[in-house]
């Protein structure tokens, strides 16, 4: 793509700090549901509700990745992107597809709190991380910086407006809680560039107040393991 140097470009830091919260959110899960003792329904309700957010997130993420990212990456770049670009879309269906396996179980477990069926959610659960993680891995050496280079800041925000647009606002201060967490600050106030004032001020303190809430519920400490960046 021939861009003007005045016109803005994606700043894929972003997504960075957005796969940091994936990493460690889905990465703690297994451990939480495994942790969840036979019967106890108030518990398998909590983790199975959280579980149910995480992957409405990512399919909503994705889901804006196959329509604002890849045809733009292909249309505009090397035809020897193809290849690598193919492999993501592909990665994605697999990922989607386990999605579906693990919301199936987890309907099943938390009707019951059956420690059987529980077992099965947290060995579902490893296997979307070993695809997801790698996915990202991938994504942020080979992809990012493409899109860096080739994808506009204003065609870079309709990927995040797509999941967005489709979640509840108790679900997005939630989610944007969780990124702050170890979100780099530079780069979680750019997301608010744009904002009215008091949105600016106001928001980042709401929602680091909800994900603090939520994670003594859900991990037992307002402060869970972190990952830190990686890829």
């Amino acid at each position: 793509m021939s861009t003007d140097n005045a016109v803005p470009m994606a700043n894929v830091k972003e997504m960075h700090v957005v796969h940091t919260m994936f990493r460690r959110e889905f990465g703690l899960t297994p451990a939480l549901v495994r942790g969840v003792a036979d019967g106890d329904l108030t518990r398998t309700r909590i983790v199975a509700e959280h579980i149910d957010i995480m992957l409405s997130a990512l399919i909503g993420h994705h889901e804006g990745e196959d329509i604002g990212l890849w045809p733009r990456l292909l249309e505009r770049v090397s035809g020897e992107l193809a290849p690598l670009v193919h492999v993501m879309e592909e990665q994605h269906e697999e990922l989607h597809a386990v999605c579906d396996e693990l919301a199936w179980a987890v309907r099943s477990w938390r009707d019951t709190g059956d420690a059987l069926r529980g077992k099965e959610v947290a060995e579902i659960a490893d296997r979307l991380n070993r695809i997801a993680f790698e996915h990202m891995r991938l994504e942020e050496e080979s992809i990012l910086p493409l899109a860096e280079k080739h994808i506009t800041a204003a065609e870079w925000a309709e990927l995040g407006a797509h999941g967005t647009s489709r979640t509840s606002p108790d679900r997005l201060d939630l989610q944007f809680g969780m990124t702050l967490y170890e979100g780099d600050p530079a780069v979680m106030k750019g997301l608010l560039k744009g904002a009215p004032l008091r949105v600016r001020v106001l928001m980042p303190m709401r929602c680091r107040r909800r994900y603090r809430a939520y994670a003594r519920k859900l991990h037992g400490t307002a402060t869970p393991p972190r990952v830190g960046r990686r890829g």
